[in-house]
């Protein structure tokens, strides 16, 4: 398929997408949005895919915020439908049923560390850098960031990080718990790449049910506890349990089909 703004390669399951405006320091703009929204349509229904990563095109930067030439003339309302657009699209990867995963490659500021906060988990490079500045355009995340920073980092060093719009390097990131692994720019996709080649192995509606399941802590419509319950035993009507468990006694590889 086809984007304005992303390039795709698809590799034993693995889907690395490239955010590609490297003029702009890939910053998110109405064209990145919509062709985030189809690509995650693909991702939601092709079987082909199963898990992502997300990496921003260069050197320099995953993606360094907003494109805020698209800011200038916004009324209230209007303000109020780019941070839904963006809401809804950064929700939709954080619910995929596949693991999504962010290589932030260089800054990831503003929009960009809320694209990455979306993820269900990131890697950085060590040149990283990550922070909200949006206080210094009067303004405040829209995309999620002030809740999911607090949910990665605790309320504290969250509140710190909105409204003194400082940024932290890598090893602060690992350190604060926004990031899994540091490692260098040169072995960020293989670091990735390593980690999901493990999870392909695993049964992929156990695998959607854990995200799932995981994301429930941080919904307050939900119990999840008893979401966890739901999904535990939902799963005992699936294919793939049974192979899993007769594989295990019979002392053999799994081979699970997603049903």
């Amino acid at each position: 398929m086809a984007y304005q703004t992303l390039l795709t390669e698809l590799e034993n399951g693995i889907l690395t997408v490239t955010i590609n405006r490297p003029d702009k320091l890939n910053a998110l703009n109405k064209d990145v949005f919509n062709d985030l929204d189809t690509l995650l349509k693909q991702v939601y229904t092709d079987n082909q895919i199963q898990s992502v990563i997300i990496i921003g095109s260069g050197n320099k930067a995953f993606v360094a915020g907003a494109d805020i030439t698209e800011f200038g003339n916004l009324s209230v309302e209007q303000g109020k439908q780019l941070a839904k657009r963006g809401q809804d699209i950064f929700d939709r990867i954080e619910q995929s049923p596949k693991p999504i995963i962010a290589c932030v490659n260089g800054f990831a500021l503003g929009g960009g560390c809320e694209l990455a906060m979306a993820c269900h988990f990131r890697i950085a490079s060590d040149n990283a850098k990550f922070g909200q500045p949006e206080v210094n355009l009067g303004l405040i995340p829209g995309y999620g960031g002030t809740q999911r920073l607090a949910q990665l980092i605790g309320k504290g060093r969250a509140i710190e990080l909105l409204i003194s719009a400082n940024m932290i390097d890598a090893q602060t990131a690992v350190q604060y718990g926004l990031v899994n692994y540091v490692v260098p720019q040169d072995e960020l996709i293989n670091k990735a790449k390593s980690i999901l080649q493990i999870v392909n192995t695993k049964a992929p509606l156990a695998v959607a049910a854990c995200i799932k399941a995981a994301n429930a802590v941080w919904n307050e419509s939900k119990n999840g506890f008893n979401e966890e319950i739901e999904l535990f035993g939902s799963c005992f009507g699936t294919e793939d349990m049974k192979e899993g468990t007769i594989a295990f006694l019979e002392k053999r590889k799994a081979h699970f089909t997603g049903k």
